[in-house]
């Protein structure tokens, strides 16, 4: 199977940064979706000590990545990056199966998906 989702070399970074700063460097780093928000789609994204058994899994430059079953359909042809500005810093996933995503840009859905809308 590809690779589902790409993560730059910037997000790579911060993410081993955040586990070292954490002590979760044996952890993998877990992406997904779940029902949710003002479009019906939320990302999720942690460290997780728990593979599942139909978790699909990868190694990016040293990161070992989860995504559940359910969220690769919804993810496929996704890039993470990290961007520090000068409000701070934060991850921005560019998802080109989303076709709707509210206004903060927190939730989206997909011609195939579309989640739980919530109320805003």
């Amino acid at each position: 199977m590809e690779q589902i989702v790409v993560l730059t070399e910037k997000a790579v970074e911060q993410v081993k940064q955040m586990m070292k700063e954490s002590g979760e460097e044996n952890a993998y780093f877990r992406v997904g979706v779940y029902g949710g928000g003002c479009s019906g789609l939320s990302y999720a994204m942690g460290f997780d000590h728990n593979k599942r058994e139909d978790d699909y899994e990868f190694d990016q430059d040293g990161l070992r990545i989860l995504i559940d079953k359910d969220s690769v359909l919804v993810l496929k042809g996704t890039t993470i990056d990290y961007e520090q500005g000068a409000m701070g810093g934060g991850f921005t996933i560019h998802n080109p199966n989303a076709i709707a995503s509210c206004g903060c840009g927190s939730s989206f859905r997909t011609a195939t998906h579309a989640g739980t809308p919530e109320e805003c």
